[in-house]
């Protein structure tokens, strides 16, 4: 079975503007992004992005919209993502299991890469992303983001991906 670290996107892997992000000039990859993600799958980690899209239901922006910043995304950090899950759903809109706190991209993910749960994590930023991962039963880390509470259900927290990436490697050494 795989260890997977599961990754959200806005707020973990580029910088949270606060609105959407659909375009490549607003696709801002903060300092250690790229180590974080290369310490992780040097350490044997799968690395999969979960994340919500909702401007798509919305009609903010298209499906091609997203898959072209993944697609840049995976450019700039030398293709080490493993796979991108996207939920195009928004509950004003259409609902979805999709949609985190939902759990079914996850699900999706460890059915397909036959995932240790055990030895896996999920970073995210909001509390959404951490009960999406605990309805698997998963770790989690919950980057500090402003204007977002934390999670009591968070295992961890950390100031930024980096950190939880230390975090994790750190846990991964006293086990």
């Amino acid at each position: 079975m795989n260890k997977c670290v599961f990754l959200d996107r806005d707020g973990v892997l580029n910088r949270e503007r606060g609105t959407y992000t659909y375009t490549i000039a607003d696709f801002e990859i903060p300092t250690g992004v790229i180590e974080a993600l290369q310490e992780l799958k040097q350490a044997g980690y799968l690395l999969v992005v979960i994340t919500n899209q909702g401007g798509i239901a919305k009609g903010l922006y298209t499906k091609e919209d997203v898959k072209a910043c993944h697609q840049y995304l995976q450019q700039q950090c030398g293709y080490l993502l493993d796979d991108l899950f996207y939920s195009p759903y928004h509950p004003q809109y259409s609902e979805s299991l999709s949609r985190k706190p939902e759990s079914f991209m996850l699900e999706k993910a460890v059915a397909k890469y036959v995932i240790d749960r055990e030895r896996s994590w999920m970073i995210g930023d909001s509390a959404r992303d951490i009960e999406a991962a605990k309805k698997i039963q998963v770790n989690t880390v919950q980057v500090i983001a402003e204007n977002k509470p934390i999670s009591a259900l968070a295992d961890f927290t950390a100031k930024d991906l980096y950190a939880a990436v230390r975090l994790i490697l750190s846990q991964n050494q006293t086990v």
